[in-house]
């Protein structure tokens, strides 16, 4: 793998054995430090000594603007984005996700990583992220291993008004039930709010596309790490964020970029 940019006097005269050589693989602990969180400051919101949460988003796109073939991401992804996508999980505190995709991708619970277990004890994290999933209607197979083993117990965000009887059935199977919204659907900017008000400030979003939409629309996403595959789909696959356009397009900052076998993992970020 090699960094395109930022381009340093130090990466531009870079050794063979720097984490700039294409032919070399990076370290897990390279890529955690390439994906590191931003220093957050307190929250007035969260309470005295809370960090300012931050949302970012980890999505694939082809090169014609596909976010998934036959209806999963995998097909357009490589191993290297797998790490990626590993290790920006291996980061987070919470993986904020729909229930759709929950449903298209086979959601699991997130596991504990032998090799971030000191770098997540050190930054005051658990064993594994927490998965919260946005849900309306909170119809949702209970029985999956994401409700019934997860390492520790799976969030599910919804409404006020979702059916009582559903809440109770979630909460049953070993789920906690976050009301991020007033009616039936979920307020994105208090789902933010109410995951850090749990403790859960560094937050990553997996999609899916209408999820990020919602996302981007609220203006709540504070970065995007975008892996362009070197692939065309044609179809009529979704774009990575659907959903209603925003009155002005949001103007994001390139951050860094890596490139491996023609893939390209950018990290965008608010300007």
């Amino acid at each position: 793998m090699r960094r395109l940019f930022p381009v340093t006097q130090e990466t531009a005269t870079a050794a063979p054995a720097a984490p700039t050589d294409p032919g070399r693989e990076w370290t897990l602990d390279e890529l955690a430090d390439a994906y590191a969180y931003p220093t957050h400051a307190t929250d007035p919101q969260c309470g005295p000594g809370s960090r300012e949460p931050w949302l970012r988003a980890n999505m694939v796109s082809s090169l014609d603007g596909a976010a998934q073939h036959d209806g999963r991401s995998h097909p357009i992804s490589s191993a290297t984005d797998m790490r990626i996508f590993g290790t920006l999980r291996a980061l987070a505190d919470v993986i904020v996700v729909g229930a759709q995709t929950v449903r298209q991708e086979g959601y699991r619970p997130a596991r504990a990583r032998k090799e971030f277990a000191a770098r997540r004890e050190a930054a005051g994290q658990g064993p594994a992220p927490v998965i919260a999933v946005v849900s309306a209607s909170l119809e949702l197979d209970l029985s999956l291993p994401l409700f019934t083993s997860p390492l520790v117990p799976t969030l599910i965000l919804t409404g006020a008004a979702a059916e009582p009887h559903r809440v109770a059935a979630a909460e049953r199977a070993g789920a906690r039930v976050v009301v991020a919204g007033d009616g039936m659907g979920v307020d994105p900017a208090r789902a933010v709010h109410a995951l850090a008000g749990l403790g859960h400030t560094r937050l990553l979003t997996e999609g899916g596309p209408r999820l990020l939409g919602q996302l981007i629309a609220a203006g709540v996403l504070d970065e995007l790490c975008l892996t362009v595959s070197p692939t065309l789909t044609a179809g009529d696959a979704q774009r990575i964020a659907g959903g209603p356009s925003v009155a002005v397009p949001h103007r994001f900052v390139l951050g860094s970029l890596l490139e491996e076998d023609g893939f390209l993992f950018s990290r965008y970020h608010r300007s």
